[in-house]
């Protein structure tokens, strides 16, 4: 059952690398952002745009949260 999933998961993306794209924002199914730009009644700018599968600036969050927390347990033990 493991070796499947690992199989599963090395053949997945060649099996959609037609159908990804990379834009500005991340990796999609679509070529272009479908954002909406628009001015609302008081004036002020708003751009709502479409989520992507991977949003690069969830993966940049992450890996701070990760670093920060492998910061902190490595002080944690030096300190101990």
């Amino acid at each position: 059952m493991l070796l499947m999933k690992k199989i599963l998961i090395l053949i997945l993306p060649f099996l959609f690398s037609g159908c990804l794209y990379v834009n500005d924002r991340g990796i999609s199914t679509r070529y272009y952002n479908d954002c909406k730009e628009y001015y609302d009644a008081v004036g002020m700018y708003h751009k709502v745009c479409d989520e992507n599968l991977i949003e690069y600036q969830k993966i940049k969050d992450g890996t701070k949260r990760i670093i920060k927390k492998v910061k902190d347990t490595t002080n944690n033990s030096i300190q101990e």
